[in-house]
């Protein structure tokens, strides 16, 4: 391979800037100057900031070359990357000089920016904390990048009509991602379905060959992940499928052409969309062929870089480290495995040890629809030969399980790969607890229940296998560029370290009770609380008071993530002040965002719930002043960098023991918000750093949970029997006070919510949440308190971020290092 001489010419002063950006606008959009539209002069700089990054990023793959560097490779079915242009500005540190050249040009960069599309290739948590980790490895210099698919329609955008969410496609790249960057001529092919043939070597080896195989061409798309200070720039490479050149001869033979080019347009759905649903057979086909699609491509490209440099296969593991995001990628274990026995010969034992010294697994959750099963029909179906694999590693595991623990044969059949009640399927989530050299949770938590509940049979087993990786989030999009009126107070009182580390806030403590600096903290604050309200009000037509607590609950709708609870707490105060006279002592304004699953009906009705509710509170006068409840639509990351700096209370109210870790309560914390929390996920590690007097605990415990279920000692009609709150809310629903237009709307809330061992255990934490908020309400008064409150929550959050994480990962389980570059 011919050394590289490679060297970056483009400079990021203001008059380089401003030559390629009018270039750009002449040669690459074909327009003059004098002509180009807002939109234009938005999509000349995206071209000379690619310029810029490419260089960098060529740089940065050179310098790996150069130490033949361990890399790590991200496998996730989902990246939430928000948009893209303004974060690379950020962390380019070009944002400033942009905004200038461009009011210089006769354009406001904001608006250009707010014009970029959300990329919204994931559904939360799982994909945004995969956009925060590349973020951190290319700020710490690691050599690593991300693999998904190029989904040509991201999640749905979602819309309210008469407060019922309706979904709406995505096509992200309407307009077009001038960041992003074509592989053409590094396409792969992947196989699918077809058959295996049973032969021999002429040794008389067992020789399978998997044969008359479908083909799908994996071409990728890459957008570079620069790190801040612009040293290194890493990518995130997405796969999109499109149809091979070969034609199904036998129907083309046959004259039907258009049947034979269907044939062929079909195969391309595989990248079409994110997560289609899987009510119907053909929609779980579907989302298996994603997620091989996902590791056959980003297998073919590791193996192909590998042999640039290395030619034995025995070295991988110590030039690779594959990280599975969650069980999605589970198939990586198989697909290594074939590649490394059937292509290139590599004896089976061998291959094994290569596999799992490579493959380390991420769970994300304990629900069980995460936890996937695949039929073993339909994974016969689809990859014929990987489940031929997947039963002999199965047989050659259980036979060292059955060593260890002869004559227990619950523990084979809870352990084995292959699940045997009722329909034989695969249980990706064993295959991949069983193909790595390393599995984690992600909060101290949820580490110990993946151990105890989850695979507690694997652990003992394995012990050493079992380890914690606690979340975060990435300070520069979620302070730095979300909050620049706070990062500016941050920087001119501490200077500009704690950006890349955050350890540093916990120098504000030396100013918490400086009464200059506390008024400067809580200006921010409301100047974000008015920006927020601002944007509700154009949206929404409603008025929020930006000096009323703005009480935030923004994710994923989930029956766990008891938005329920909320709700039924709002309508106790509404009914408190209305029917009770007691007002309470500071304005409450009550603000959800989020989205439900299409096919989620109870998460679809609290969206209407919520929307009902407002309808009724936003319009009665007697509450006007006291409270207000807004329903954002169309939750994304651009949205979320508007309401997260905005808040005093975060809610993060899960039932305890069903939250893995959870990032928005780290996002709004660094900002300056309060939570109020269940004793659950990263919530417990959070209430550790800030201390118990800035963290609003309520409600039970994930043993008194467990207990209370497993017991069936848990009876809510006793509960609402002794609770006049939760009697007069149950019948104000009854009696339609929230649904005037919609009898028995939300009747079966009433029925679902009293029926014993109801297993989110809303009414158990009824009380113990309203007196939290009681507390939350006193302590606002005292705007001093709040204060040193509020900044001591934002100083005390260096541990979350995912530079740590990734810190963490990155010495405990890859055993990769950072590769510097020059200032």
């Amino acid at each position: 391979m011919k050394k590289s001489s490679f060297k970056v010419k483009k400079q990021n002063d203001r008059k380089s800037l401003t030559e390629d950006i009018r270039d750009h606008v002449i040669y690459s959009l074909s327009k003059e100057v004098k002509d180009a539209s807002e939109w234009d002069a938005g999509k000349a700089l995206a071209l000379a900031l690619r310029d810029r990054l490419v260089e960098r990023m060529i740089g940065t793959r050179d310098r790996y070359r150069r130490v033949k560097a361990k890399r790590m490779y991200y496998f996730s079915i989902e990246y939430l990357l928000g948009r893209c242009l303004g974060n690379s500005l950020c962390n380019m540190e070009l944002l400033d000089l942009c905004e200038d050249i461009f009011k210089d040009l006769g354009y406001d960069l904001d608006e250009v920016r707010a014009s970029e599309r959300d990329p919204a290739l994931g559904n939360g948590g799982l994909g945004r904390l995969a956009a925060c980790f590349l973020d951190s490895l290319a700020t710490l210099d690691l050599p690593g990048c991300g693999y998904g698919i190029h989904y040509e329609y991201g999640l749905f955008r979602q819309s309210i009509h008469n407060g019922y969410q309706k979904e709406l496609a995505d096509y992200w790249m309407k307009e077009g991602m001038p960041l992003q960057i074509a592989r053409p001529d590094q396409s792969v092919i992947v196989p699918l379905y077809g058959r295996v043939e049973n032969a021999v070597t002429p040794s008389g080896e067992y020789l399978p060959m998997w044969v008359d195989w479908d083909d799908l061409i994996g071409v990728p798309h890459d957008i570079p992940v620069v790190g801040y200070g612009g040293k290194t720039v890493n990518y995130l490479r997405l796969f999109a499928a499109r149809a091979s050149d070969n034609f199904d001869m036998g129907i083309f033979n046959h004259g039907d052409y258009i049947r034979a080019v269907q044939r062929k347009v079909e195969s391309e759905m595989v990248s079409k969309v994110l997560y289609p649903s899987e009510s119907v057979s053909f929609g779980k086909e579907l989302r298996l062929v994603q997620e091989y699609f996902l590791v056959a491509c980003g297998l073919r490209d590791i193996t192909r870089r590998f042999m640039v440099q290395n030619k034995n296969f025995e070295e991988f593991a110590d030039y690779v480290a594959i990280q599975l995001n969650d069980t999605h990628p589970a198939l990586t274990v198989v697909e290594l495995m074939r590649y490394l026995v059937d292509e290139r010969r590599v004896e089976w034992e061998k291959a094994w040890e290569i596999t799992r010294a490579t493959c380390a697994y991420t769970n994300h959750t304990l629900l069980p629809e995460a936890l996937e099963l695949w039929s073993v029909s339909l994974m016969e179906k689809v990859l014929p030969r990987h489940l031929q694999i997947i039963y002999e590693i199965n047989s050659r595991f259980l036979k060292k399980v059955e060593g260890k623990y002869p004559d227990d044969t619950e523990k084979l059949r809870r352990m084995s790969l292959i699940c045997e009640d009722g329909v034989k399927k695969v249980r990706m989530a064993n295959l991949a607890v069983v193909g790595s050299h390393s599995v984690n949770g992600v909060s101290e938590l949820h580490s110990e229940l993946v151990k105890t509940r989850l695979f507690l049979d694997f652990y003992e087993l394995d012990p050493k296998k079992f380890n914690n990786k606690t979340n975060g989030v990435t300070p520069r999009r979620w302070m730095l560029k979300a909050n620049p009126a706070l990062s500016s107070l941050l920087t001119e009182t501490l200077g500009d370290g704690w950006i890349t580390d955050l350890n540093q806030l916990r120098k504000l403590e030396e100013h918490v009770n400086d009464s200059e600096f506390r008024t400067r903290f809580m200006a921010a604050k409301r100047a974000n609380k008015i920006r927020l309200g601002n944007f509700i009000n154009a949206t929404l037509d409603i008025n929020i008071p930006p000096d009323a607590i703005f009480d935030i609950q923004a994710k994923r709708i989930h029956e766990y993530k008891r938005q329920l609870l909320n709700v039924l707490h709002i309508m106790h105060l509404y009914l408190e002040l209305v029917d009770n006279e007691v007002e309470p002592s500071c304005s409450r304004a009550f603000i959800f965002a989020g989205k439900a699953a299409p096919g989620y009906w109870e998460a679809k009705q609290i969206i209407k719930l919520i929307h009902s509710v407002a309808d009724v509170v936003n319009n009665d006068p007697r509450a006007e002043g006291i409270l207000k409840v807004a329903f954002v639509p169309d939750y994304r990351v651009s949205l979320a960098e508007k309401i997260i700096p905005a808040c005093d209370v975060s809610e993060q109210i899960s039932t305890a023991g069903t939250e893995a870790s959870g990032t928005g309560n780290m996002k709004f914390a660094m900002n300056g918000a309060l939570t109020v929390g269940t004793y659950d996920g990263a919530n417990i590690e959070m209430l550790e750093e800030v201390g118990g007097d800035n963290f609003y605990l309520f409600g039970l415990k994930q043993e008194e949970v467990e207990k209370a279920l497993r017991e069936g000692s848990y009876h809510p009609r006793e509960i609402y029997n002794h609770s006049p709150e939760i009697r007069q809310v149950f019948t104000a629903l009854l009696e339609n006070r929230f649904s005037p237009d919609g009898p028995d709307l939300f009747r079966w809330i009433v029925d679902k919510l009293l029926t014993d061992n109801e297993q989110y255990m809303h009414l158990a934490d009824f009380k113990s949440y309203s007196d939290a908020q009681k507390r939350i309400d006193k302590d606002y008064t005292d705007r001093e308190l709040w204060a040193g409150k509020a900044i001591l929550n934002t100083a005390r959050m260096g541990k979350f971020s995912t530079d740590r994480t990734m810190r963490e990962y990155a010495e405990d389980i890859w055993k990769i290092k950072p590769v510097k570059g020059k200032s």
